[in-house]
């Protein structure tokens, strides 16, 4: 019997049995966590993807205000300025990334979840579709704020000036180069998000971040939802300054006259979109699922000729401590194998808390062994740990565990024809609190106390349900409720 977690309570090793370590899970790769990430997203409520849209649209929105805010007015090198002002725009993405937001941008990384089939393509659509009117949405009423706070006044109009040029260049692409300069835009970002699946810490995240979108931004690739407020916003500026704004900064406001809403639909906003796609769906999303794809079907061409890792653990004779010897014979004649569940719930490494929680609450299981798609032990999880990740989310947002995540590692596992009296000492009585004895074997503490009293206070921290192991694979789990409905009836008779 190997050595593990308890289920209900902390597990202090018994040293007189062998112990055993199932071997950990490799962690997810990145590509398998971008499944997960692009098929929560389609599968996420209509109203919550469409809300945090709407707050993702704003946080772009914002870090645009930022970049026109640093580059304006700015005398130094052309390169260093744009890096200056590629950095601070890189607080949108961070904003989406830790505080959680649907960027559409980033959304279209579900392309992978399609390829795998795991969502449909009409979910994938009406996903893109409402992620992209939700950063409309954040966009236009960001837009609203910044010209009810005429911020294009600021550094005597300068501020206004700036974003004027900005939205201006911006329509001065050729359709093809606004398509290019989409996809390359996306693949930075989308490489930048899929870098983040490589930690849970939010400041590691963040940084991260920085440099794809810095370079992004300072090379001039066009990202649709930030063309989403910017563009419009030049637009607002061109429409609704006032005349003496224009006056005074001695410009004329015919010469942004191309800043209209058609102009920038169709030369700007179609093809960017169309590129981003693109760049992030197909050359990432898309270009990381052949490559798995691709590396699938090298291992499943050499799982025949592998050496397939099996988890081996068995039970040790152990010194009868008097407690076996009072049990009736019927007791001591019983095997694992006869009380055993042969069809236990199990439960999968890929599953979500809340799709883990749900099927054990739903099947009325207090924990279950994780299992691989071979039936190998992987660990053992408990709704007390898929609980306590819950509740630490309060204090961790944008953290999305999963079963592999949470799961216990070190399990104490059973052979099929282990000793059940055995069993149910190992389960209720802590032998070294029961008899406290040095290495010599002389009694040490409690030695005053009866047995009775030494025994009320023996119980021993161990688990209530165990796995069973036959040939390194899940044959069944024996629980304490099984042990003790099989105890009652042997007392009834």
């Amino acid at each position: 019997m190997s050595s593990n977690h308890a289920v209900e309570a902390p597990i202090l090793v018994n040293p007189i049995r062998q112990s055993v370590e199932i071997p950990k899970p490799e962690l997810l790769s990145l590509y398998q966590q971008a499944e997960h990430y692009g098929k929560a997203k389609v599968v996420k409520s209509a109203w919550q993807s469409f809300g945090l849209a709407a707050f993702a649209g704003a946080f772009i929105a914002l870090a645009f205000v930022f970049y026109i805010t640093v580059t304006t007015g700015s005398d130094g090198a052309w390169g260093l300025v744009r890096l200056a002002g590629g950095l601070a725009f890189s607080l949108g993405l961070m904003l989406v990334v830790i505080c959680g937001g649907e960027l559409f941008t980033s959304t279209v990384l579900s392309s992978v979840a399609w390829a795998q089939k795991l969502v449909t393509t009409a979910e994938l659509i009406k996903c893109w579709g409402r992620v992209y009117l939700g950063n409309l949405i954040g966009a236009v009423i960001m837009l609203t704020l910044i010209m009810s706070a005429r911020m294009h006044e600021l550094d005597g109009g300068l501020w206004g000036l700036n974003a004027l040029q900005i939205a201006q260049h911006k329509l001065h692409h050729s359709w093809g180069q606004a398509f290019v300069l989409g996809i390359l835009c996306n693949m930075l970002v989308c490489l930048g998000v899929w870098m983040t699946f490589a930690s849970r810490d939010a400041l590691t995240k963040a940084i991260l971040l920085m440099l794809p979108v810095a370079m992004f931004v300072s090379s001039g690739f066009e990202h649709s939802i930030a063309n989403l407020f910017m563009v419009p916003l030049g637009i607002t500026i061109h429409q609704f300054a006032d005349p003496a704004w224009f006056e005074a900064l001695n410009i004329s406001r015919d010469s942004f006259a191309d800043l209209t809403l058609s102009n920038f639909i169709f030369s700007n906003l179609i093809p960017v979109t169309l590129g981003n796609i693109v760049g992030g769906g197909v050359f990432v999303g898309l270009g990381y699922w052949l490559i798995e794809k691709s590396d699938q079907s090298v291992k499943a061409s050499l799982v025949h000729s592998t050496p397939q890792f099996e988890t081996s653990a068995q039970i040790h004779q152990i010194p009868t401590s008097g407690v076996l010897i009072k049990m009736p014979k019927i007791i001591k004649k019983l095997s694992v194998k006869d009380l055993m569940d042969t069809t236990p719930l199990t439960i999968s490494s890929e599953l979500s808390v809340y799709a883990a929680l749900s099927l054990l609450a739903d099947n009325d299981c207090r924990s279950a062994p994780v299992l691989d798609e071979s039936k190998r032990l992987l660990g053992f999880i408990s709704q007390q740990d898929l609980l306590r990740s819950l509740w630490s989310e309060e204090f961790a947002r944008g953290v999305s565990y999963k079963v592999s995540d949470l799961m216990q590692t070190e399990v104490m596992t059973l052979s099929p024809q282990d000793s059940v009296a055995e069993l149910i000492e190992l389960m209720v009585v802590d032998r070294n609190k029961l008899f406290p004895v040095n290495e010599y074997g002389i009694l040490m503490g409690n030695t005053f106390k009866s047995y009775e009293e030494r025994l009320r206070n023996a119980s021993a921290d161990k688990p209530s349900v165990f796995p069973v192991l036959e040939n390194g694979l899940l044959c069944g789990v024996i629980t304490r409720e099984a042990i003790a409905k099989r105890v009652c009836d042997i007392y009834r008779v």
